[in-house]
C-alpha cells in the first residue's frame, strides 16, 4: 500500500481511539491486581490470626489397661527422669513417657510429681503430646506447625503453648 495523504490521516485519527479503547482494559487489569493482592494479604492476616489447634483431654486409664498403637492419658507419679524422657507410675504399672524436644534438659518434669499424660502409645512407650500438672498447668509437646503460624511459635519460644489453669485455649 502507498502512503497518501488519505491513508496517513486515517492512521493518525485511529492512533488516539486506539489507546482510549485501550485505557479502561488497563484501568481493569490494575484494579484486578490490586484486589488479588488484598485478598492474598488478607489471606496471610487470617492465617496468622488464626485460633490454635483445640485439644481434647481424655479421662486417663491405668498403665496395666493401656493397648498398643491408640491415643491414651494416664496419671501418675514421675518416678525417674532420663533427658527428655521419663517414667510415670500409676500403681497398675510403670511406662516411659517420651517428650521429644521439649523435654531436653530434663526440666520439664520433677521427680515424684504427679501429672497427666495424654499422647499415643506404640512400640512400648507413650509419646507425650500433652502434659498436664497438678496444678492444671498444661503444655503442649508436639513441636511448633509448619508455616506461618509454626514460625511465630519458633520466634517466640516454647511457652508459647502453654495454658495457664483456667486460660482459654
Amino acid at each position: 500500500m502507498i502512503d497518501t495523504p488519505e491513508t496517513t490521516s486515517t492512521a493518525t485519527a485511529a492512533g488516539p481511539q486506539a489507546t482510549e479503547r485501550r485505557r479502561p482494559y488497563l484501568t481493569s487489569l490494575f484494579a484486578a491486581g490490586l484486589i488479588a493482592v488484598g485478598l492474598v494479604a488478607g489471606g496471610a492476616v487470617t492465617m496468622l490470626a488464626a485460633p490454635r489447634e483445640s485439644v481434647v483431654l481424655m479421662q486417663p486409664t491405668s498403665i496395666a489397661a493401656l493397648s498398643p498403637y491408640s491415643v491414651v492419658a494416664v496419671k501418675g507419679k514421675v518416678a525417674e527422669i532420663f533427658g527428655n524422657r521419663f517414667v510415670i507410675d500409676d500403681g497398675s504399672g510403670r511406662a516411659l513417657v517420651e517428650t521429644g524436644r521439649r523435654g531436653e534438659g530434663g526440666k520439664l518434669v520433677a521427680a515424684g510429681e504427679t501429672l497427666t499424660v495424654q499422647g499415643h502409645f506404640d512400640d512400648g512407650f507413650i509419646h507425650g503430646d500433652l502434659l498436664v500438672h497438678a496444678d492444671g498447668h498444661a503444655e503442649s509437646l508436639r513441636p511448633p506447625r509448619p508455616g506461618p503460624r509454626g514460625l511465630l511459635d519458633r520466634m517466640h519460644g516454647p511457652d508459647v503453648d502453654t495454658v495457664a489453669p483456667g486460660a482459654p485455649g
